[in-house]
């Protein structure tokens, strides 16, 4: 009798374990509420803009929201863009479109620096969502703080430009160049954000940058020098710096430069192929005659119609390096 009231006792405690079990389990996968910040969030304002995101963690989802915003935001300046224009039929719509779409895409590239984190919760596992807020005159103050603080830079490297020689001050103006690149779109959302705001001030910076370097770039001169033996590497240098845009011809004065090309060939043959082994050195010397780069370089030409065209074959390998490299590289410079 004893023995049927223990089975009794252990079935039904199993029936019981398992039912809180399975109640646990119920509890588990039971779906978190999505917050009413998230499934409806502010919509932005004349004042404020107003971002959610989603992320494996909060920074994650911070950063996603950082771009929706962006996004948001190049909507709205292309909507503005499109209203101020004055589009005909035909060829005008097409190119109004255009123009309206570089606009949005241009604008998601800019950095939003100022905002706030309204509030954050965890869904569950890595996963995270956000709501942030950017005020838009803030906003438009750290934009304004990021041009100073950039072109404060800038104009600090091109006094200290000055002490350097003309391919030098070349290449800091031609950074400036790209610094600048996206200064146009942080100027277009300035002017959304604050109607009053006069861009001519950075605009005038940047056409001062443009036109230094275009005309330093037309008053530096290169003269190239090669030995009886680096004669073929000649033309592959010329088209190098041509694509520079930097003028090859004699001269003198603080922006001619001066580059000399040796080669030390070792005449070989292997398996049937006659070789060139080349030993190159290139040097980049300016007016004051101190060298300003070098570069020694090893390439073996070969061919199996003789000698002269494994030379050939250097001059052949020699413009590829070239063309893949850069000149600059192949001369040891920053171009």
């Amino acid at each position: 009798m004893n023995r049927y009231i223990f089975i009794t006792v252990f079935i039904t405690g199993v029936f019981f374990l398992s039912g809180c079990l399975s109640k646990k389990e119920v509890d588990l996968t039971q779906k978190k509420v999505i917050p009413s910040w998230y499934a409806n969030p502010p919509q932005t304002t004349p004042a404020a803009l107003y971002a959610t995101g989603e992320g494996e963690d909060r920074d994650d989802a911070v950063a996603n929201a950082l771009s929706m915003m962006a996004s948001t935001l190049s909507v709205s300046i292309a909507s503005q863009f499109n209203s101020k224009k004055v589009v005909k039929e035909g060829l005008e719509n097409s190119i109004s479109s255009t123009v309206s779409n570089e606009v949005q895409s241009d604008v998601k590239k800019i950095r939003i620096s100022h905002y706030e984190l309204l509030n954050s919760h965890e869904l569950g596992f890595k996963k995270y969502i956000v709501l942030i807020k950017s005020d838009k005159q803030k906003l438009f103050e750290s934009l304004k703080n990021e041009l100073e603080q950039k072109f404060a830079f800038i104009e600090s490297q091109i006094k200290q430009s000055k002490k350097y020689n003309a391919l030098e001050e070349l290449n800091i103006y031609k950074k400036a160049k790209a610094d600048t690149n996206d200064v146009p779109n942080t100027l277009t959302v300035m002017n959304v954000l604050n109607g009053t705001f006069d861009a001519r001030e950075y605009i005038g910076k940047m056409e001062m940058i443009e036109s230094r370097y275009a005309a330093l770039l037309s008053a530096i001169t290169v003269s190239i020098e090669c030995d009886a033996e680096s004669k073929n590497l000649e033309a592959p240098i010329k088209e190098g710096l041509s694509l520079k845009k930097v003028q090859i011809k004699n001269g003198s004065g603080e922006k001619h430069f001066y580059i000399t090309v040796s080669s030390n060939i070792q005449k070989a043959s292997s398996y049937g192929f006659a070789l060139a082994r080349s030993a190159i050195e290139i040097t980049v010397k300016d007016y004051k005659n101190s060298v300003i780069g070098s570069k020694k370089l090893n390439i073996v030409g070969q061919s199996t119609q003789g000698y002269e065209i494994a030379k050939e074959s250097v001059a052949v390998k020699f413009g590829e390096m070239i063309k893949k490299e850069g000149i600059g590289k192949i001369l040891g410079l920053d171009l």
